[in-house]
Formats: structure tokens, C-alpha cells, sequence
């Protein structure tokens, strides 16, 4: 008796959800955009080029979805990939969702 209500209890709060709920690639991909502006904020833009910039930005604006699309050059590049990468994880996001790829 008590597994059906609970089983009902659990159905009843499943389809209780928001229509508009965000998805979880959705929600990732907020994180990370704040995760980035966070990132930025602690470290300064010294050091990071327009284009290390600019692909992440391409890889926000795209939804999040491309994985493995350019690699750090500078050492101020692999310190902010290293921190989103640290960020994303605390996140519970995999480290393979962040958008770096270093041949190698």
C-alpha cells in the first residue's frame, strides 16, 4: 500500500513539471556560460587571445553541443580551460563536456 502511493505520489510530481522546464544540455550550458564569466573575472583577460575568446563564445552560442573544437595555446588559455573544466565538474558535468581538444 505504501509502495503505491509512493509510486503515485512519485508519477503525480513527474508530470507536475513545468512544460517550459530547461533541459539538462540547457542547463549545462548555462552553467558553463556563467562558469566562463566567473572564470574571466577571476583571472583577467591578460593572456587569452580574441580567438580562445571567440570560440567559446561560438560554442555558447551554438548551444553547447560541439565537443572538442580548439586547444588552449597560451598558459593563460590552459589556466581558464583548466578552471572551467574544474568548474563544469563541480557542476556534475563530465570533463568531456568542456569545448578543448589539444592534438597529442
Amino acid at each position: 500500500m505504501i509502495a503505491k502511493a509512493a509510486t503515485a505520489l512519485s508519477m503525480a510530481l513527474c508530470s507536475a513539471a513545468p512544460a517550459t522546464a530547461e533541459s539538462w544540455t540547457e542547463r549545462k550550458c548555462a552553467l558553463y556560460a556563467a562558469a566562463m564569466e566567473d572564470a574571466l573575472g577571476l583571472l583577467g583577460r591578460d593572456g587569452i587571445s580574441d580567438a580562445f575568446l571567440s570560440e567559446n563564445a561560438a560554442f555558447i552560442a551554438q548551444g553547447c553541443t560541439e565537443r572538442g573544437r580548439f586547444c588552449p595555446q597560451t598558459a593563460q588559455e590552459r589556466a581558464l580551460a583548466d578552471m572551467l573544466t574544474l568548474m563544469t565538474m563541480n557542476e556534475g558535468m563530465a570533463s568531456t563536456f568542456v569545448p578543448f581538444a589539444c592534438p597529442g
